[in-house]
């Protein structure tokens, strides 16, 4: 098996964490390659790396170690390191096809694609129609159309919903929304969202901001729209043996159950 390193050097540990894990790559007899033959890019970082490397090696699965904070996508802690390392190894592992979402056919993203208003101070009126219905017009900073993967990010803060990795559904969070009956919207991932940003009735021209997995990839004006939908294209995560999506979301998002007896 072939290894290639992803990571961010402004991480203080990652030039340590790399030399460490070169030994350990080298007892178990995996070989470090810097091209595009890799099996395996074993991303050193947080899940904005992680991010990062989907996009840069879209055909090659990923495996996260974690030297950021929450982690959910590089989910491994540093103390399983070597122990990931010889599951990688071994061939205790499956690679998980993770669904993506893309805006306009294009800019796919793992996590999330988010209409956001560029004017600081100002909210933003979006319709937002699905398959061809309309669904209703939101006054909001913004809408976050996310992932299952990318539920426990930008639209988790936001007050979204989980979903679970396997889940064949979308989520579409509000931001900040003027109308408390406003509620994040759950559908199957073969639904195309059509949105439309809504001329103002006063005061400046509203420039919308389109996001994909938080880097800007256009910019919406008044009147027009975009599509969003699924995407063709999957991200292929690296799932050890023994890998549980529901402990990792009670240990990140430290749901210890209750008290009462």
């Amino acid at each position: 098996m072939k290894i290639r390193f992803y990571e961010n050097r402004e991480k203080p540990l990652a030039a340590e964490t790399r030399r460490r894990l070169d030994a350990d790559l080298e007892a178990l007899e995996l070989k470090v390659v810097t091209d595009a033959s890799a099996d395996v890019v074993i991303v050193l970082g947080g899940d904005g790396t992680f991010l990062r490397a989907v996009h840069e090696f879209p055909d090659t699965p990923l495996l996260g170690l974690n030297l950021g904070g929450l982690g959910y996508l590089a989910n491994i802690g540093e103390r399983d390191f070597t122990f990931a390392l010889m599951k990688l190894a071994t061939g205790r592992y499956r690679i998980s096809e993770r669904r993506m979402i893309e805006v306009n056919g294009r800019f796919a993203a793992l996590n999330d694609i988010v209409l956001t208003r560029e004017m600081s101070g100002h909210s933003t009126r979006l319709d937002l129609a699905a398959d061809g219905r309309r669904v209703t017009s939101y006054m909001a900073d913004g809408l976050i159309f996310a992932t299952p993967t990318g539920s426990t990010a930008y639209s988790l803060a936001a007050g979204g919903p989980v979903l679970m990795p396997d889940s064949d559904s979308f989520v579409v969070t509000p931001m900040n929304p003027h109308a408390l009956g406003v509620r994040p919207l759950v559908v199957r991932d073969s639904v195309r969202f059509t949105v439309t940003a809504c001329s103002r009735t006063a005061g400046n021209a509203m420039k919308i901001g389109v996001y994909s997995d938080g880097e800007n990839v256009m910019t919406l004006d008044e009147g027009k729209s975009v599509e969003i939908a699924r995407s063709a294209k999957t991200a292929k995560l690296i799932e050890l043996e023994g890998y549980d999506p529901y402990e990792v979301l009670a240990r990140k998002l430290g749901w210890s159950g209750s008290n009462v007896k």
